[in-house]
Formats: C-alpha cells, structure tokens, sequence
C-alpha cells in the first residue's frame, strides 16, 4: 500500500483544503490519504475554533481516509518542530510513500534543491544570521537576509514555502524515502485577511466567523459550516496570563523559542495584568506567533527539552478518525513501529518520554474545554 500523508490543523477546513486532497489523490496515485493534524491548538499558538475530533470528521467526508494526531507538543511549535514533529510520526509508517502540503511554488526539485542548502548552512552564513538578529529582525527576516544573493528572500520567507521547505528538510534529516508532492496554493495569500467568494486563507474565514459575517460559509463545505460554534471568543489569554503568574523566569524560561530575557517581560506582563500580552510584546525582533507559542506553551507545560527528547524516540499513532470501510488503512497504521491508539486501545504500553507526549495531549484537551466552555465528546470515530 502507498500512503500520502497531508500534515494539517484543518481550523476550520475550508475549500482551500478540499481541493489540496483532491490534488492529493490525483498527483501521487496513492492507495490511502492519511492526515496528520493538530489537536486543540494551532501552531499560530491559538486555540482551535473546533474540537479536534470534529475536525477529524470534516476530513475523512472530505476525502481523507483516516486522521491521526500531531502531538500538542509539536503541533504548539515552531515551523521547523512543527514539520520535524509530523514527520517524525509519519516516516514510523512503513507505507508512507508521499507527503503532499501547499506551496508557492509547485517545484519539487527547486524545494529540494533550497532545503539541502539551508540543511548545509555555511558558517559565512550564520555569522551574517546573527549579526541579522542583533538588528532586531526577526528570524526568518534575518535568514532571508542572510541567503540574498544566493537564494530569493521572497521563496525562502514567504509562509507557505518556510513550511514547505521545513518538511522537506525533515525529510531529508529522516533519509524518509517519501517523494514530496507540492501544491502551488490557490487563492489568497496565508495572512491575508480579505475574504474572498470561494478560496480565502483560515485567516480570514475565522476572522470573518468572529465577525458574525455569513460571507465565511462560502469558502466551507457545508458539513463543516454547521459545525461552526456561535461563540469563538475564548478566555486562552487570561489562563496564559495566570499561569506566568504562578511560575518564575526562570521556569518560563524552559519554554521553547524563551529566550533573551523575554521571560522576564512575560512576567512582568502578568504580574501588571497587561490588556493584551501578544501585543504588548510583539515586535520586528519577536513576531506575534512567537509569542502567542510561549504563553500557550508555558500554560500547557511543554518544555524544550521534552520536544527535542520526543524528536529522538518512539512516540504512538493516535488514532482520531476514519473510513469504517477502510479497515486495510488501519492494518497499515498498526504496523508502524510506534504503537497505534484508538478509543479502543488504552495507551498503558507507554513510557518514557512517550508517556509525558501523551500526558500532554490528555492536559491540553482539558484546557481547550475549559479555554472554550465546551465539552469534547469523542463519538464514533469511524465514519
């Protein structure tokens, strides 16, 4: 069997997404789509708008034969733990064989071809990196910066293409044998918060949900539109706040992408109940998801050295939905070195840093509850 794998968050699934897994199944003639995707929170360092199951569900009746879950430790980082993360899951599937994921630029060499250059940074480079930094850019400015000449600051710093090439780098560091299979996007642009009639980006689609605007359902099959809860305004910032309270710098400081004193200025933040932390703190040097991603990981306890630890050993395959009839889909994941958990398999066969990774994802489902005021029912899971 082949198995495409799409790394996703899926907040919400729109048509953008549809039309990625239809491409999908066309471009890589795979005998199984299986999606790997965020829980209850989003690497923007956000709550999702949906429970994770019911995103799950949107998936496998758009197409996807079974979701499994990214690790709230991964799923809450960086782009590049982000992908090492999904990646680290999917390459312990003996039938993975293609990852497909959105581009800028449907290339497969040329991304190739970038990932292997950024693989092997130059020391010239670094250097030029870091005397970027002290100019108070941010990273991926201060990377793009550094490559000009060499490689297009725009292909190395648009959003869809840093994750793009974040994947294949995984790849690459993996020796994964899975061909990648970009999709040049369609549509607005990541960040751009104009909504459009068919193909807008999340952005704007849950930016118009929260302005009660109709115009947002147009851009979601209809079986996701009326899963879209009337409140999305949720108390994440005022949890994030209390728990910098109750912690030390130097605590928060264990938190990923913590660093250069910014600890200090998340304390003093929640010790003055500033009225917007994220904004607060944000600037040329830290973006805003920067800092959304430390508030949120403080509060749900992940620590760097847990996720660069989880990089490096077995983890599981947790199971959030599927095809009923695709019980040869659910063969293939179980034969995957890391062990698969359903609804139906209590995970006692877990240790070690496996054991804390899954303690997590139990942790921050109880905060998304209480972030959202809902209750999240697991359901039937097969579809």
């Amino acid at each position: 069997m082949k198995i495409c794998g799409i790394i996703c968050e899926y907040n919400p699934f729109h048509n953008g997404h549809l039309y990625l897994l239809e491409q999908a199944k066309a471009q890589t003639n795979a005998d199984a789509i299986v999606c790997i995707m965020s829980g209850g929170f989003v690497q923007r360092g956000e709550s999702a708008i949906i429970d994770k199951y019911t995103r799950a569900k949107h998936a496998i009746l758009a197409g996807a034969d079974a979701v499994i879950e990214l690790p709230t430790v991964f799923a809450t980082a960086n782009a590049e733990l982000f992908a090492k993360g999904a990646v680290h899951i999917l390459s312990s599937i003996p039938d993975f064989s293609h990852l497909c994921f959105g581009a800028e630029d449907e290339n497969a060499e040329k991304l190739i071809k970038t990932a292997k250059l950024l693989l092997d940074e130059p020391i010239e480079i670094s250097q030029k990196i870091k005397g970027e930094l002290t100019k108070g850019v941010s990273y991926a400015k201060a990377r793009a910066n550094a490559w000009s000449g060499i490689i297009d600051e725009e292909y190395i710093s648009s959003p869809n293409n840093i994750l793009a090439l974040e994947y294949v780098k995984a790849l690459l560091t993996k020796n994964s044998n899975a061909d990648i299979c970009p999709i040049k996007r369609i549509g607005s642009g990541y960040n751009d918060l104009t909504l459009q009639s068919n193909y807008s980006s999340a952005s704007a689609i849950r930016d118009a949900i929260k302005r009660k605007d109709a115009a947002a359902f147009f851009n979601l099959p209809d079986f996701v539109a009326k899963d879209i809860p009337q409140k999305t305004k949720n108390c994440l910032e005022e949890l994030e706040k209390l728990s910098l309270l109750i912690k030390t710098p130097q605590e928060i400081a264990l938190t990923c992408d913590c660093n250069e004193g910014l600890e200090n200025a998340f304390k003093r933040c929640a010790e003055q109940n500033t009225p917007n932390l994220v904004q607060e703190l944000t600037t040329t040097r830290y973006t805003s998801s920067r800092i959304r991603r430390i508030a949120l990981q403080s509060l749900l306890n992940i620590r760097r050295d847990t996720i660069l630890e989880s990089l490096q050993n077995p983890l599981y395959i947790q199971l959030l939905g599927a095809k009923k009839e695709r019980k040869d889909v659910l063969t293939a994941l179980s034969q995957s070195s890391f062990p698969l958990l359903t609804k139906y398999t209590p995970p006692e066969q877990l240790s070690g840093v496996a054991k804390t990774v899954y303690e997590t994802d139990l942790f921050a489902d109880k905060v998304f509850a209480i972030v959202n005021n809902v209750q999240i029912i697991k359901g039937n899971i097969f579809y």
